[in-house]
C-alpha cells in the first residue's frame, strides 16, 4: 500500500460532509462487519500556525476532533481523525479506510466513493472563493509629490 495514496483517502473521508459520506455507506453492498478498536471519541488537539507562513510555530488554539478506529473481519485495521464532533462521520471514515486498504476493493471504492467525495469538495471550495472574489476590495496608493 502507498502511503501517499492512504494519506489522500483519509483526506478525502475526513474531510467529506457527513451527509455524502453517509450515503457512500448506505450505497455499499455488502457492508462488512467490523468491531471497534477504539470507540468513537471526542477531544481537543492543538493547532499550530506560523506568522506568514514561515516564522516561528505559535499555538494558535484548540480544536475538536473525533477519532476511531476499527478492525474488519479479515484483520485488516482502519483509523479515522475528524473535525469536529461527529461520531458517526468518524467510524464510517475508519471502516472506509480499513476497506481501501484491500487491493481487490480499492479501485471500485475509489471511483465509487473517494473521487466523489473529492469533487465534492472542490466544488464547495469553488464555490467559496466565487463568494470571496465577490466581495474583494482592491487598495491602492498614490505617490505624494513631497519626498
Amino acid at each position: 500500500m502507498h502511503e501517499e495514496a492512504r494519506a489522500r483517502w483519509m483526506s478525502a473521508l475526513a474531510r467529506a460532509e457527513p451527509a455524502a459520506i453517509e450515503a457512500a455507506w448506505e450505497g455499499l453492498a455488502p457492508r462488512p462487519q467490523y468491531r471497534l478498536l477504539r470507540p468513537p471519541e471526542t477531544g481537543l488537539v492543538m493547532v499550530r500556525g506560523r506568522a506568514g507562513g514561515t516564522g516561528a510555530p505559535f499555538n494558535l488554539g484548540e480544536m475538536t476532533v473525533t477519532r476511531c478506529s476499527v478492525e474488519l473481519e479479515g484483520g485488516r485495521v482502519g483509523h479515522a481523525y475528524v473535525a469536529g464532533r461527529d461520531r458517526r462521520h468518524a467510524e464510517t471514515a475508519a471502516v472506509f479506510d480499513a476497506l481501501l486498504q484491500d487491493e481487490a476493493r480499492r479501485a471500485d471504492l475509489e471511483a465509487r466513493v473517494v473521487q466523489p467525495l473529492v469533487r465534492a469538495r472542490e466544488a464547495r471550495q469553488r464555490e467559496s472563493r466565487t463568494r470571496v472574489a465577490a466581495t474583494r476590495v482592491e487598495f491602492f496608493t498614490m505617490v505624494r509629490g513631497e519626498e
